[in-house]
C-alpha cells in the first residue's frame, strides 16, 4: 500500500509509447484503468489496481491481475465518471502526493479534450500532476514548479477552467512576467526552453505546460 508522498503511476487504454517507461519512477504503485491494464502489462509494470467497467481489458490481462495479487474494483457501464477518473480517485484514495498519467492520445478527440481537462479538476488540486500523452508530456502547474528540458526544447503553457492570472516565467525564451494566460488563448504557445530548467509560477488559476516532443531528458 503507497503512503503519502509516494507517485502512483496510473495507465489509460490505449497503446502506449515503449520509451516512455524509462521516465515513469522506479517502484512506484500502478492503478490500471479498464484496457489500461494491457498497457501496464505490455510496459512490464505491476498492476496494484484495476478499476473501471473492463468494457476493452482483455480475459487474459484481467487474469493476470488478480492472479498476481493486485485488486479488481469494477463498475457499471453506465457510469458518470470515465474510467480514467475513476482510477484517478482511487489514487486520491490510497493517499498519494503524486500522479503520473500515461495515455494515448489516439483515437476520440473529446476523449483527449477530457483527459486534459480531468488533470487540472480542482478535485485534484493538492496533488502533483504529470502525465505522458503519446509522445507529449503534461504537467499541472498551481502556485509554481520548476520543469527540467533541454535547451531549444518546445512547451506551451495553457489555462484550463478559466483565467490563470500572474503568470511568470524563468528561463524561457519568450518571458512571462506576471501576466494573464486567458482560457483558449494562444498567448503561451510555442514557447522555448532556453536552460534546463524553467520556473513557472502562477499567482490563481491553473496552467497546463505541454512539451509535444518525449526527448532526452532526465525521468520526471
Amino acid at each position: 500500500m503507497p503512503v503519502e508522498e509516494d507517485t502512483i503511476v496510473v495507465v489509460a487504454s490505449g497503446k502506449a509509447d515503449p520509451a516512455v517507461r524509462d521516465h515513469l519512477p522506479a517502484g512506484a504503485y500502478v492503478i490500471a484503468a479498464d484496457g489500461g491494464v494491457d498497457c501496464a502489462l505490455r510496459l512490464g509494470l505491476r498492476i496494484g489496481v484495476a478499476v473501471g467497467d473492463f468494457d476493452s481489458v482483455s480475459e487474459t490481462g484481467l487474469a493476470a491481475v488478480e492472479a498476481a495479487g493486485g485488486r479488481v474494483e469494477r463498475h457499471p457501464e453506465a457510469k458518470d465518471e470515465t474510467d480514467l477518473e475513476l482510477a484517478l480517485d482511487v489514487a486520491l484514495e490510497l493517499g498519494t502526493g503524486r500522479i503520473v498519467v500515461v495515455a494515448d492520445p489516439g483515437g476520440r478527440l473529446d476523449h483527449l479534450l477530457g483527459v486534459v481537462h480531468l488533470l487540472g479538476h480542482p478535485r485534484y488540486a493538492h496533488v502533483e500532476i504529470d502525465a505522458f500523452l503519446g509522445q507529449a508530456s503534461v504537467h499541472v502547474i498551481r502556485g509554481e514548479r520548476m520543469l527540467t528540458g533541454s535547451p531549444g526544447e518546445l512547451i506551451s503553457l495553457l489555462a484550463l477552467h478559466g483565467p490563470a492570472r500572474g503568470v511568470s516565467t524563468e528561463g524561457l525564451v519568450y518571458p512571462l512576467r506576471a501576466e494573464p494566460l486567458d482560457a483558449g488563448s494562444s498567448r503561451g504557445i510555442s514557447n522555448v526552453f532556453a536552460t534546463r530548467e524553467a520556473h513557472v509560477t502562477v499567482v490563481s488559476g491553473v496552467l497546463v505546460a505541454v512539451r509535444p516532443g518525449l526527448v532526452e531528458r532526465r525521468p520526471v
